[in-house]
């Protein structure tokens, strides 16, 4: 077999915490299937993103690179920085996939009149005093590309690092949103009933934390589940999930489940379901299987059939996917730049393209309207003060309504209504989790959304 297969409880032994070598050896242990979703301490000073760009580094160059530059799935450091930078934009080289097709239909075009003076935007960062523009924000963030609509139209554009107007990127935990916009488009639909109890329609979860709660909880995360991610300790749940999810080839002895499904049937209740929102992946898998059930396709199909085939996409899209080809839908997808601002743009089009409808305005609409405030401020987010979580999105509930899909390392697709804008990014910051970046992203984002309001309407 090409790789090795791994043990991630004797590997997990031997991380220390307050380093990121936790992420380092979780990343190499299953690949995609799973990234961190808190901030891992980094070292005090890693390279800029000039300094870091994949090819001044070298990753992966000549037939074959050299040694040191070669990066493969079995490299326990793989998905560490820099050689994120390189990894974000190649899963599908070094792992299984799935794919998601765009159809055999052309592409629909994209209408541009770019705006250089975007570059120029200033904004102050949260919790800081310096102001500082939107351009500089973009090397703060590790920005990979990002692309900017204003009423449909390309306004910004620009690509870094290791992707260009051709290339795929790893959406991350955006890939949630994905799944739980296919959840909520069959609730509009009535394929699938929101108050259902999960083990009605998975009777093969009838036995786990899952069989109890209902849909509607699953698509909030609201559920009551014994499940951590606490990557220091050998004994968490999430090394079992990991070791589930990892296509690659279990060791001799290994006893335990090994696809997501199989996992999921594991999984133990932990106080009530419904009582406070808590961000756990599994989740978004538990809804995976959902969809899967109640619509006879997997969340790849049906991705592909009902908005990536229609939407008029340029590339086809494609998941990371466990020892059976099961997709993972907690943060397994991966897309060219534009494709997610269609995406965007169609949410923000309330499902319309050309005249044509994909998804149910009602589907839409529940997102935008938000979850419970108070479960979500019990969840401890003090950058996202006033937000909520809805169908597996982020809501601001600021003036302008925005809505968010969002993806450890700095992944975004940021949706405005009021100012009619789309915002979406591919980042590989070397910190995963989102606080590190939000400073600058978040009022980065707004600035910019009032810039185009103000001054091209």
């Amino acid at each position: 077999m090409p790789y090795p297969a791994f043990d991630p409880r004797s590997i997990a032994r031997h991380a220390r915490p307050r380093t990121s070598v936790l992420s380092l050896l979780y990343a190499a242990i299953v690949g995609v299937t799973l990234i961190p979703l808190i901030a891992q301490a980094q070292p005090a000073a890693p390279l800029s993103a000039a300094d870091s760009n994949p090819a001044k580094l070298g990753w992966m160059v000549g037939s074959p690179p050299p040694a040191d530059k070669i990066i493969r799935f079995s490299d326990p450091d793989y998905f560490s920085f820099p050689k994120l930078r390189w990894t974000v934009c190649h899963f599908r080289q070094l792992m299984p996939t799935v794919n998601v097709s765009r159809g055999l239909g052309a592409p629909v075009p994209l209408k541009r009149s770019i705006d250089d003076a975007i570059d120029a935007v200033t904004f102050t960062p949260l919790g800081g005093d310096t102001p500082m523009t939107w351009e500089q924000s973009l090397a703060a963030n590790y920005t990979d590309g990002i692309v900017v609509l204003h009423h449909g139209v390309v306004v910004y554009e620009r690509y870094n690092g290791c992707l260009d107007e051709a290339g795929q990127h790893g959406a991350m935990s955006v890939t949630k949103s994905l799944t739980g916009l296919l959840g909520e488009m069959l609730v509009a639909e009535g394929t699938l009933d929101a108050t259902a109890k999960v083990d009605t329609i998975v009777p093969e979860l009838a036995r786990s934390a899952f069989g109890d709660a209902t849909v509607r909880q699953v698509l909030d995360m609201a559920t009551g589940l014994h499940y951590d991610e606490n990557y220091a300790d050998p004994e968490s749940e999430v090394w079992r999930y990991a070791a589930a999810g990892n296509p690659l080839p279990k060791p001799a002895d290994y006893t335990g489940p090994r696809t997501y499904y199989e996992y999921l049937e594991t999984v133990r209740k932990q106080g009530r379901h419904g009582v406070a929102f808590g961000y756990k992946t599994i989740n978004s898998d538990a809804l995976g299987w959902i969809i899967a059930r109640v619509s006879g396709k997997s969340v790849a199909q049906l991705l592909s059939e009902r908005i990536w085939s229609r939407m008029g996409a340029e590339q086809d899209g494609y998941y990371t996917v466990d020892s059976i080809g099961t997709p993972f839908a907690g943060g397994g997808f991966n897309a060219g730049l534009r494709d997610m601002a269609r995406l965007g743009q169609l949410l923000l089009d309330d499902g319309v393209v050309n005249g044509q409808r994909l998804l149910p305005k009602a589907a839409i609409d529940d997102i935008r309207s938000g979850g419970d405030k108070a479960a979500f401020t019990k969840a401890g987010y003090p950058l996202l003060k006033g937000w909520s979580y809805r169908n597996m999105w982020w809501v601001t509930h600021n003036r302008h309504g925005a809505f968010m899909a969002r993806g450890v390392h700095g992944q975004a697709l940021y949706i405005d209504p009021t100012a009619d804008v789309v915002i979406a990014r591919f980042s590989s910051h070397p910190v995963a989790g989102n606080a590190i970046n939000d400073p600058t992203t978040l009022p980065a984002f707004a600035a910019v959304a009032e810039y185009l309001v103000e001054q091209r309407d």
